[in-house]
């Protein structure tokens, strides 16, 4: 069977799905690339935020230290991190000052949702994430706020994996932690851990997690559930689906949902 395609004769079949084959490969490339950038770009404002607020120095900043681990984790260059420490803390030629902005509302089946926006127009945010709460299945904006604890969370693993994670949360004063699954790379040779504690005491915390041997991966002011709504597979997808349209946006920072 012949096939006429853009100016090009085909007489097998095969050799016009290996070309539209390379076609979509090529999308998924750009796709591909368009999230790495979008997830570069979450990673130095949370670097530029961190300096702004704490100073330059990681050692001296705990949240620093956790966004510039981060970066390095989804190789994010040196000099990428270094011009956001510069732009954050106003020692470099370029200043930013974004602001946090935060979005209460329901996704699909009345799930409570916390957006956590980094912007430098509060206008045009407040605009687009009403959009996209109008734009998905049954999301609404509502006060939720109370239906989540405000608090420190700190990330982090250990080499020791004969610890008890708890004893490390009472004797670093966090408020409660949780096992953290680790992916299979860290797993081998590590526990993971989620520590909580009172937002002031976050820097304190973080650095004695750090003085106890922990590689601190994340440490931030936190949105944590007090109650999960019972879900289906198919009402969980919905949710899912919602949340992904949230955190595609480039001001969105962190969403944080009523969801296990």
């Amino acid at each position: 069977m012949l096939a006429f395609s853009s100016g090009l004769l085909f007489d097998d079949d095969s050799l016009f799905y290996r070309i539209m084959g390379a076609q979509w490969k090529q999308k998924w490339r750009e796709l591909a690339a368009d999230q790495k950038g979008k997830i570069v770009g979450k990673l130095t404002r949370e670097i530029q935020v961190a300096a702004r607020l704490g100073g330059p120095d990681p050692d001296l900043n705990a949240r620093l230290y956790a966004g510039i681990a981060a970066a390095r984790k989804q190789s994010v260059t040196r000099d990428a991190i270094e011009r956001a420490i510069a732009k954050g803390s106003g020692t470099g030629s370029e200043q930013v000052n974004y602001q946090t902005v935060v979005f209460e509302g329901f996704a699909p089946h009345r799930v409570p949702v916390m957006v956590e926006c980094l912007t430098d127009n509060n206008n045009r945010t407040s605009a687009e994430v009403r959009v996209l709460f109008k734009a998905g299945s049954m999301g609404t904006p509502g006060s939720v706020a109370w239906m989540f604890e405000h608090c420190g969370l700190i990330e982090g693993q250990h080499t020791d994996k004969s610890l008890d994670i708890e004893i490390a949360a009472l004797e670093a004063e966090a408020d409660n932690v949780e096992p953290l699954e680790l992916d299979e790379e860290d797993a081998a040779g590590h526990i993971g851990a989620r520590f909580f504690c009172p937002i002031p005491s976050l820097d304190t915390t973080t650095k004695a997690l750090k003085a106890a041997g922990w590689q601190i991966t994340t440490s931030e002011m936190h949105y944590q559930p007090k109650d999960y709504p019972e879900l289906t597979e198919a009402q969980h997808e919905d949710v899912t689906s919602f949340l992904q349209g949230l955190d595609g946006h480039a001001d969105v920072h962190r969403v944080y949902a009523a969801m296990k």
